[in-house]
């Protein structure tokens, strides 16, 4: 067997050694050189001098086959269907909503991809579009998904599910897209009595659980009579408001570090944080101690 691992290591061709120099290479810099082999193509964020692939931009390296490019470690989000997106209505147009979601160009949200009040299956009436200022108007916060990319990088949105819709009595805050893990659900019930979106664009709303007549946790929909995501109008309590400052926190304190955003890195930071104050969070010493105990549980798990 070892002779074996020996002639196999022998018969390593210089294209191999290059895919592992590459594969090996995490961040570059502007000038940085990815690779001196020139049997690789050329990606977005790289250029050829001098026989050498270089990156003309600061980020991760990625390589497919003998396909090489540079994601950029900051940019604009870029959609993907399927994606979890919050946004801010804009604009109310004819049977389409305007939507801001952080992305190079503003998303549309069309009258037929919405539920109606009551959750009604029938075809958009004139009058429907008449009342589209009572379904959402401008400055409105939603949540809804990637239904199309166009061609020019536009996103077409809809919120046909239960869960998406108007976000009401929460607090919004926005951190690099890259940091947000992508997930099979973006949608968290928190162990600490608040629910998490954890938008793709890097756009994160947080609010107390909401919870329906059956027992069942409401994370951005569900109340399908003003479209409100399930969200109500009542008084938030002040230990809700206290668990709402908390996670916020320790989001920040996250993305401070660069750590990944999901559910357990979330949980396993607020729990380190129970025994500071939430305004002591903000502060380097602590932010280094909660999030260096995150990730120790990580590595555990």
């Amino acid at each position: 067997r070892a002779l074996k691992m020996a002639a196999w290591l022998k018969g390593q061709t210089e294209v191999d050694r290059a895919a592992l120099q590459v594969r090996n290479l995490q961040l570059v810099t502007p000038g940085d050189v990815i690779t001196d082999h020139g049997d690789y193509m050329r990606g977005h964020g790289t250029y050829v001098e001098e026989d050498q692939l270089k990156s003309s931009l600061a980020g991760v390296v990625e390589r497919v086959n003998k396909l090489i490019c540079v994601h950029p470690v900051k940019s604009r989000y870029n959609g993907e269907v399927g994606d979890v997106v919050v946004g801010r209505v804009i604009e109310v147009g004819q049977k389409r909503w305007r939507v801001d979601t952080s992305s190079k160009l503003d998303s549309i949200l069309n009258l037929s991809s919405i539920n109606l009040p009551g959750g009604a299956l029938r075809r958009r009436s004139a009058q429907d579009e008449r009342m589209m200022r009572e379904f959402f108007q401008e400055g409105d916060l939603i949540s809804a998904e990637v239904q199309m990319v166009h061609s020019d990088g536009a996103l077409s949105l809809h919120t046909r599910s239960m869960k998406y819709g108007k976000l009401k009595q929460g607090t919004l805050m926005t951190v690099p897209p890259m940091l947000v893990k992508r997930c099979k659900t973006h949608f968290h019930n928190m162990l600490c009595g608040a629910s998490i979106i954890l938008g793709n664009n890097g756009w994160i709303w947080i609010s107390p659980q909401v919870v329906d007549e059956g027992r069942q946790v409401l994370y951005g929909g569900g109340n399908t009579d003003d479209l409100s995501g399930g969200q109500t109008d009542k008084a938030v309590t002040m230990e809700e408001r206290e668990t709402i400052a908390r996670l916020h926190n320790c989001i920040l304190a996250l993305v401070q570090k660069r750590i990944q955003l999901f559910d357990t890195s979330i949980q396993y930071s607020y729990e380190a944080s129970l025994k500071y104050q939430v305004k002591e969070l903000l502060t380097t010493e602590v932010i280094d101690v909660i999030t260096k105990a995150a990730k120790e549980k990580m590595d555990i798990d």
